[in-house]
């Protein structure tokens, strides 16, 4: 938007970086205000501007403005371009192929990047796979916290997940589909088997599925495979109660498992998940009392 100032020079208003909730399932649950962004908007960036294109058509929008592609390979490179068209007055609409731009999508580099250009960023609420799943789950919703993706690499995802083992606060994951059954065990060994979950699968779509449990149980039925967009909620760690096992009798009962036959490994992973405790819990207490007795 342009304006004159006393002096006759022409000042130019900076425009506005809306970023559009798109459905993460089914068409119907657009927001209204999308189509409209979607017809008036000077420029689209988009994920998927094949998938933009199959999501105009199914609202019956024809887009007046300029539509580029955004996603994770172009991000770093495109954002400079869309801030000037920005600070030149462009109304610019950011989508993703779905739910909320930045959230685990394309968007933070550019909504930074706005900002610091005093530009207004504004949004268009749409449906959440986070806030869809966390409803469905059946586990606390009064507390929460999103973590997003958890690391490829299986000790890196153990080591991210260790440090959250003691949250209190119910967990909000994304995970791949062919990842969820190594993530899920990874999650029963952090937590502990008896953990609760829920793995929330294609939500809103014709084959959604809810699938609650502990997470050992949810670890076995995904270990052959599941399809699909995942959401997996878990419970936080809850309240040590009074008559918790101590680590003493932790590490009695390895003993006698030891003692029994079973390999120090199974045991810790027996004795744990007889507790509802995280494997490493009970591994660092048989430690503890390993290096204790060869003190005395």
């Amino acid at each position: 938007m342009y304006g004159a100032c006393e002096d006759g020079n022409v000042t130019v208003t900076p425009g506005t970086l809306v970023l559009a909730g798109t459905p993460i399932g089914d068409i119907e649950d657009a927001p209204p205000r999308l189509a409209q962004e979607l017809a008036t908007a000077d420029v689209i960036a988009a994920e998927d501007t094949r998938r933009l294109r199959r999501l105009t058509q199914a609202l019956g929008v024809q887009p007046a403005g300029r539509v580029v592609s955004y996603f994770e390979g172009n991000e770093s490179a495109r954002t400079p371009e869309l801030v000037e068209a920005l600070v030149g007055g462009a109304r610019v609409l950011l989508v993703t192929d779905a739910g909320m731009p930045s959230v685990s999508d394309p968007g933070y580099r550019l909504v930074a990047a706005a900002v610091e250009k005093d530009v207004r960023v504004t949004a268009v609420p749409g449906p959440s796979a986070v806030l869809t799943a966390l409803a469905l789950s059946g586990l606390p919703v009064d507390r929460f916290c999103f973590e997003g993706f958890l690391p490829r690499k299986a000790g890196e995802r153990l080591s991210r997940l260790r440090e959250v083992a003691e949250e209190r606060r119910t967990l909000v994951y994304f995970e791949a589909p062919h990842r969820l059954g190594a993530t899920l065990a990874a999650m029963a060994e952090a937590f502990g088997e008896h953990r609760r979950a829920a793995v929330c699968r294609e939500l809103t779509k014709t084959y959604e599925e809810v699938r609650r449990g502990p997470l050992g149980e949810l670890a076995r039925w995904a270990a052959e495979g599941v399809r699909g967009e995942i959401t997996v909620v878990v419970e936080g760690a809850g309240e040590r109660p009074a008559g918790e096992l101590d680590a003493a009798e932790l590490v009695r009962r390895v003993r006698v498992r030891e003692e029994a036959g079973e390999r120090r490994k199974e045991a810790i992973a027996a004795v744990a998940a007889e507790a509802g405790l995280p494997k490493r819990e009970v591994f660092d207490a048989v430690v503890a009392a390993k290096n204790a007795d060869l003190a005395g």
